[in-house]
């Protein structure tokens, strides 16, 4: 599939609403056996608290009309990435993609993440583009396995090397 054209930008509070819609959506297409509408309100919480413990969030937007491709937010003081989310008529247009590569050059260093076991679409994303499962361990809202995963693009090697 071809790439959509997309503009990384930086986050602001005006996003705010559109980010919980596409984070939404993303989930519900994901695991649509879980109610992601009902945990709207958790993820605001959560996401004010990524943002007030410093994490950095960057979004997709589409040049074609300004409309929200996706978002990541990344903790550039340990690399880890709490929220990935990709609109689902975006999936396979290499959104993602460019997010994760945006997220490790904030951190400069490899990047983990912790993914819902489940959530096969996102598994072979992260482990296509050069992420290996370093653990697991559960979801603290569902109980659902997770695995942990880390990532050391090469352009972080090459830098260093």
């Amino acid at each position: 599939m071809a790439a959509t054209p997309v503009e990384l930008r930086p986050f602001t509070d005006a996003h705010l609403p559109e980010l919980a819609d596409l984070w939404v959506e993303s989930w519900r297409e994901a695991m649509p056996e879980i109610d992601f509408e009902a945990r709207r309100a958790w993820f605001i919480d959560h996401f004010a608290a990524l943002i007030e413990a410093g994490a950095m969030v960057e979004l997709a937007l589409a040049t074609e009309d300004g409309a929200l491709a996706g978002f990541v937010t990344i903790d550039p003081a340990n690399g880890y990435v709490d929220q990935l989310a990709v609109h689902p008529g975006q999936w396979g247009h290499g959104v993602a993609e460019a997010l994760i590569y945006y997220a490790a050059a904030q951190a400069g260093r490899p990047i983990t993440l912790e993914v819902n076991e489940e959530n096969l679409r996102a598994v072979r994303f992260y482990g296509k583009i050069g992420f290996n499962v370093t653990g697991r361990g559960a979801n603290p809202l569902s109980g659902r396995p997770t695995l942990q995963m880390e990532w050391r693009p090469d352009f972080l090697v090459m830098e260093r090397g």
